[in-house]
């Protein structure tokens, strides 16, 4: 069976996450300019090779002032380090339609194995004649383990920022 080549739909996809802020509730966040690719054999996602960029200064949270602070040396550094990556190193059926995607993720040139979940819709055909798949994607990192450290303490214990961040994407790729 020959490779089949899909680029994401971005106007169809949002790349996100959420942490916990002050201990007790979440606080959202997407990227707004980002890549990914996959190669594999039409039929057969778990044959699939998974690439994703992001760009880290297109950081969006709503808030312009901690937009800046995920951007500066606190956080993501984005004047020395512009991007992050993902590329899967395996995908294995869980159940139909449901898949753990293991990948290397790296932030701030620290790379470590991850797992996502992963909803497949299987192929779609769009109105105007594109084939589409669709998939949703969950899952759970520890911001220190990439070098994202800075915290704040608590007057009444706890820190500021969890260390824990939600993974959510729901993304559209379009067979090329």
């Amino acid at each position: 069976m020959s490779k089949v080549n899909w680029a994401i739909d971005p106007t169809h996809s949002e790349i996100g996450f959420k942490v916990k802020h002050m201990m007790f509730t979440n606080v959202s966040g997407k990227f707004d300019a980002f890549t990914a690719d996959i190669v594999n054999e039409e039929a057969h996602f778990e044959t699939s090779d998974i690439r994703f960029t992001a760009e880290v200064k297109s950081i969006n949270t709503g808030n312009t002032d901690r937009d800046n602070h995920l951007r500066s040396a606190d956080f993501f550094d984005t004047d020395t380090f512009g991007t992050l990556t993902f590329k899967s190193t395996a995908i294995q059926k869980v159940n139909e339609g449901q898949y753990e995607i293991k990948g290397d993720l790296t932030v701030k040139d620290v790379t470590k194995n991850i797992t996502l979940n992963a909803e497949y819709s299987g192929l779609m055909n769009d109105p105007w004649g594109n084939t589409k798949i669709g998939l949703s994607l969950t899952g759970t990192i520890n911001r220190k383990d990439f070098g994202l450290t800075w915290n704040a303490a608590l007057e009444t214990g706890g820190v500021l920022v969890g260390e824990d961040i939600k993974l959510n994407a729901e993304v559209q790729f379009v067979k090329q």
